[in-house]
């Protein structure tokens, strides 16, 4: 089988990314009505795919959008596509949206218009761990519903811009006075020995690697608190950890231009060992 340098997919065509074309009636472009997920492919195998499907099938319902095939032919397919890529390591994306169809708020009748699939993957350079992560504190000014991993993320593309601009690498999210997640990344903190990480509410994107990391305390006997902690206490903490599928554990060294963390490198090192020998790396 000839292998291609990246994919697309879009209800059952293939080709290139950069030639893949999509309706400009698709819902995702006019509202962007529709939910997405990112995976990583270390070794030629999706890391976490059982976790991507089941929180792709909860933030469909959520929104009320029928997946296009059941989760588990949708999880074939994704395996199926990764196989064609020339690369052991990827980058893989797909999203769901609600359809084709003329633009209306309303939703079109879902017995006569389809749910569209478009995935694409390409090469990853594999595992990225950096311990010199700088923060930016932003207002979270985000609707009320972040639990869902929709495609609606402008007001995360302006708090990531806005970071990048301030030579910080994420933006966290301050709500109320408690810091919620990045605009791309959960966020959780280790102090006296304790790993502290936001409950899974409507607050929080309930990330993959933040569960995965909730486990691997459990099998280390670390401690472990779900609750909300304020930014005062985030930057007292020993250790930041910003946590996604992308970056699984980045060590944050700097928050809003102030030095933070570091103080437990032992517990980092347990932890992304765990995730290191977990994708086996």
């Amino acid at each position: 089988m000839e292998r291609m340098k990246n994919l697309a997919y879009y209800n059952g065509k293939i080709t290139a990314i950069e030639d893949m074309m999509i309706p400009a009636n698709d819902r995702g472009f006019y509202f962007g009505d529709g939910i997405y997920e990112v995976a990583m492919v270390f070794n030629g195998k999706i890391f976490a795919l059982e976790d991507h499907l089941d929180r792709m099938e909860s933030s469909a319902a959520l929104v009320r959008i029928d997946l296009p095939a059941p989760k588990e032919e949708i999880g074939k397919l994704l395996v199926e596509l990764i196989e064609k890529v020339d690369s052991p390591h990827q980058f893989l994306y797909w999203q769901i949206t609600r359809g084709t169809s003329p633009r209306n708020h309303l939703f079109p009748d879902a017995k006569a218009v389809a749910s569209n699939l478009y995935v694409y993957s390409k090469p990853w350079k594999g595992v990225e761990i950096s311990d010199e992560y700088r923060l930016l504190s932003v207002e979270d000014t985000r609707f009320l519903h972040c639990n869902i991993k929709t495609l609606n993320l402008l007001p995360n593309v302006m708090a990531a811009q806005k970071a990048k601009e301030a030579g910080c690498n994420e933006a966290i999210f301050v709500r109320d006075g408690y810091v919620t997640e990045g605009s791309h990344s959960n966020i959780s903190i280790i102090k006296n020995g304790m790993f502290i990480t936001h409950p899974l509410d409507h607050l929080i994107l309930p990330g993959t690697e933040q569960k995965h990391m909730l486990r691997y305390c459990e099998e280390l006997g670390i401690p472990v608190e779900e609750r909300a902690f304020t930014l005062e206490e985030m930057a007292k903490a020993d250790e930041i950890i910003v946590s996604s599928t992308s970056h699984p554990s980045m060590r944050a060294m700097e928050l809003d231009g102030e030095d933070v963390g570091m103080k437990n490198p032992e517990i980092v090192a347990k932890l992304r060992e765990k995730y290191m020998q977990e994708i086996g790396m």
